[in-house]
């Protein structure tokens, strides 16, 4: 029997209110109170999303940021900092049970990038799997922040650029995995968000962070549109897991949890800002 997914398509929205959605989903799956979740969507405005562990003004030039009309916002999820712009974001969340997620991290990842491999070579695009078998590279300042600059084992790469960002989170059985498919990207714009020093010229250090980030309509002959983007990424995850996707929309618990965790977490510059120790208080 094909398993039923919930296919939530839930549009733009704050960076605060993406993420608290993304964690009240995990809390409703890992309850056992809802299926599993795939979850699309986009960010308005443009953000920059930190990881877990990261700390705001270690890695983000908040002045920047307020000039360029960039919201931040910590994920409950590791990994290292994101500009999300124009893009489609995916979650997943599920149950660590067979057949699809065995109950490991690296099984998680390997069965979610087997969607995105197909997802990218349905556009043409040969991408092979970022991480142990790339050289390592010396990286400073913004580009060691940056999430995109860093091809983890499971993430897609192509002509050398990374071209898919995730991170993952488990709790009671259940994770949630996010990641980030760029359509368009300003490396000018990615590195004066994250250059902390300011000493560099913002073209120039786009220009070295073009040569590591990629995005999708950079090698597509036609540009694609985020509703299409859309529509295939959901076809390749019901293809490659064999689930049905059934369209739906969060539920009024999880919309008053969302609620609570904006209030809580992601709408408080005390959890987007601070370090580890002040975060683990929240």
């Amino acid at each position: 029997m094909i398993a039923s997914w919930r296919l939530l398509q839930t549009g733009p929205a704050t960076a605060a209110w993406n993420m608290a959605l993304d964690e009240a989903l995990l809390e409703t799956v890992a309850h056992g109170t809802s299926p599993p979740v795939l979850r699309l969507y986009r960010w308005r405005p443009a953000a920059v999303s930190l990881g877990y562990f990261q700390r705001g003004d270690e890695v983000v030039n908040l002045a920047a940021c307020r000039r360029l009309g960039l919201d931040v916002v910590r994920r409950c999820t590791g990994g290292r900092a994101v500009l999300h712009d124009c893009e489609v974001t995916y979650a997943v969340i599920a149950r660590e049970e067979p057949p699809h997620f065995p109950g490991t991290i690296t099984g998680n990842y390997t069965a979610i990038a087997a969607v995105l491999q197909r997802f990218l070579r349905s556009y043409g695009l040969e991408v092979d799997a970022g991480g142990a078998s790339r050289q390592p590279v010396r990286r400073s300042g913004a580009e060691q922040s940056a999430c995109f600059t860093a091809p983890a084992q499971f993430e897609q790469v192509y002509r050398g650029c990374k071209l898919t960002g995730s991170a993952q989170k488990r709790q009671q059985g259940a994770f949630l995995q996010h990641g980030s498919i760029p359509l368009e990207l300003d490396p000018e714009q990615l590195f004066a968000a994250l250059d902390t020093r300011g000493k560099v010229n913002a073209v120039h250090g786009g220009k070295r962070l073009a040569r590591q980030v990629g995005w999708l309509n950079r090698w597509l002959p036609e540009a694609v549109t985020l509703a299409e983007v859309e529509g295939r990424l959901a076809a390749c995850f019901a293809a490659t897991l064999a689930v049905s996707l059934e369209p739906d929309e969060p539920h009024a618990g999880e919309m008053r949890r969302c609620a609570e965790l904006v209030r809580e977490k992601y709408g408080n510059p005390a959890w987007n800002l601070a370090g580890i120790a002040h975060c683990q208080r929240i």
